[in-house]
């Protein structure tokens, strides 16, 4: 009997409730740092990196809620030359070799491309720095822009704040084109939380202790899901079928840049299984499920090969 489970799903460790893109007052949110902390505590959520444009943070502004706070920022740079938004973000989870202080600063700029790029996610990584790319859609970013990265562990395939504002990046674009190229990349949820109401919409949950390295580490091997609301509660490959099983939801689909993968629906919502039995030729699988409400969840690929 072969059975392949996604590390989401492995382990007896718990599944926490982390925000890893989010900002405040220390640059463009609405939000005091203690304030932004709080609702996530309200919101059940376990850790939170405040990720203020360029302005590197480790700093626990509300430590008697119990949220841990990962250290963290957004760095960016625009293209050269070009008027209106194009332009790259990246995230940054300070791992326990990151070299940055608090409080430390760091200026914009310009690139002409992904190859000018580069340089700077190299010294982020050389600093000690986890990496994943932010809202492609929002940046004008089609995948052909930014798909020959190096070194991003994931990459946001929702963001609150530009799903509220423009109606984008809302259900994992482009995602599929860099997973069928062979690209082991994962995918989160995010808020990007500019205004106090873009708060605590998307989400990760992590299969980790609730100490940065192992949350850090879980998020490195993509042992945990994304989620909006609906909760995802296992997902698998047996005897060559796939099986997600989740909350219950109106719609459960499974995805793969090669094939066409069937969905199934429900106008009562009570879905709670879906499987599919597998091309042989397929690299990977992954899973999105769509509540009543329209939320979704999204789980990270079991890659096959």
């Amino acid at each position: 009997m072969s059975l392949i489970r996604q590390s989401a799903f492995t382990g007896s460790a718990p599944l926490l409730k982390g925000g890893l893109h989010c900002h405040t007052t220390r640059s463009d949110g609405q939000g005091a740092p203690e304030d932004v902390i709080r609702l996530h505590a309200q919101n059940g959520y376990d850790f939170l990196a405040l990720t203020d444009h360029r302005r590197y943070n480790y700093e626990n502004f509300a430590p008697e809620t119990g949220v841990l706070v990962l250290p963290g920022m957004e760095m960016d740079r625009s293209f050269a030359g070009d008027p209106g938004v194009h332009c790259f973000h990246t995230v940054c989870l300070g791992t326990k070799d990151s070299t940055y202080a608090q409080d430390q600063r760091f200026d914009s700029g310009s690139v002409r491309g992904q190859e000018d790029f580069q340089p700077l996610l190299d010294e982020l990584h050389a600093a000690g720095q986890m990496t994943f790319y932010c809202h492609p859609e929002w940046s004008n970013t089609p995948a052909r822009e930014f798909e020959r990265l190096q070194g991003n562990f994931a990459m946001e395939i929702w963001n609150s704040g530009c799903a509220i504002e423009n109606g984008l990046d809302t259900d994992a674009a482009y995602w599929d084109e860099l997973l069928r190229q062979g690209q082991r990349i994962f995918g989160v949820a995010v808020d990007d939380g500019h205004a106090m109401a873009h708060h605590c919409k998307g989400w990760v949950r992590v299969r980790a202790e609730k100490d940065r390295d192992s949350i850090l580490a879980a998020l490195r091997e993509g042992a945990f899901y994304s989620s909006c609301g609906p909760e995802i509660r296992d997902f698998y490959i047996k005897d060559g079928r796939a099986v997600v099983l989740c909350s219950p939801c109106a719609e459960i689909a499974f995805r793969s840049g090669q094939f066409p993968c069937p969905r199934i629906t429900s106008e009562a919502g009570d879905l709670t299984r879906h499987e599919f039995e597998l091309p042989e030729y397929l690299t990977y699988i992954r899973a999105v499920v769509r509540d009543a409400q329209g939320r979704r969840a999204w789980t990270n690929p079991i890659f096959l090969a």
